[in-house]
């Protein structure tokens, strides 16, 4: 409790320092939210042409779209600078959190925090959306609500465990950007649409080697189409866990072997 207090006062002066600059905010949001519509609505335009895609209808990839949205712009507004580890280990700014009293990915999530609301109010837009068309078709009831707030926690939790082992390669590699559009940008790109679309070895390593197939697709299998049982929430709860844990014990690994810059 005591390392959650603290993490919450760290991100409100972050926070803080970020809304000196207001201009700033207000045009980077506005920015972000005609990006992430722009990219959607290509998609609905060729839905809305050829009625679905392999079974997979608008609103139910319009349901996937906006649980990795959510779950992204989480995970980058709590832990932003996991994502930019890089620039910390080439310039050395590391250093000076490592003679911080408070562990270093405590104070490496609190660097530069900003609340993504597009994304977030763009999130929710897309499933209120989404969730109303289904319920009023008959596919989903009301128990839908609680069940999207668990999967897109477990898909935060998700991101954060691959963007963290990312990070941690940097320990070793020290150059990580290339290998972050790999496993975070490109794979979340792709998870936003149904994995079925994709050949069988890319469905292999989206649920595998980077799973962010369960951030989405996995437990909207059983929400939306009703396959596998509870056995599909339940393993996503699972490798949620197992992701951070692995993802954890990869970070440690990975700062025993840092080496500073001598800057």
């Amino acid at each position: 409790m005591t390392m959650i207090r603290l993490y919450i006062l760290l991100i409100k002066a972050s926070l803080r320092s970020r809304m000196q600059y207001k201009f700033n905010f207000l045009f980077s949001t506005l920015m972000a939210g005609m990006v992430h519509a722009s990219e959607f609505l290509m998609v609905a335009l060729v839905l809305m042409r050829f009625g679905n895609i392999q079974g997979w209808t608008l609103y139910e990839v319009c349901y996937l779209y906006g649980v990795m949205m959510m779950s992204k712009a989480i995970y980058r507004s709590l832990a932003s600078d996991v994502h930019h580890l890089e620039k910390y280990l080439v310039t050395g700014d590391l250093d000076p959190l490592l003679t911080r009293p408070i562990p270093v990915l405590l104070a490496l999530m609190t660097q530069n925090n900003r609340i993504l609301f597009a994304e977030i109010a763009q999130g929710i837009f897309l499933l209120a959306i989404s969730v109303h068309a289904l319920m009023a078709a008959g596919q989903i009831d009301w128990s839908v609500i609680p069940l999207t707030l668990l999967i897109i926690g477990t898909g935060t939790i998700v991101l954060f465990a691959i963007g963290l082992a990312t990070a941690a390669a940097g320990f070793w590699l020290t150059r990580i950007e290339a290998l972050q559009n790999m496993t975070e940008d490109a794979s979340q790109t792709a998870a936003r649409y149904p994995l079925s679309l994709y050949p069988k070895w890319l469905q292999g390593a989206l649920l595998v080697l980077i799973p962010v197939g369960f951030v989405n697709y996995i437990p909207t299998l059983y929400l939306l189409h009703h396959q596998g049982g509870i056995g599909m929430l339940l393993g996503t709860v699972i490798v949620a866990a197992a992701a951070l844990l692995l993802a954890m014990r990869f970070w440690r690994l990975g700062l025993s072997r840092y080496q500073s810059t001598g800057s």
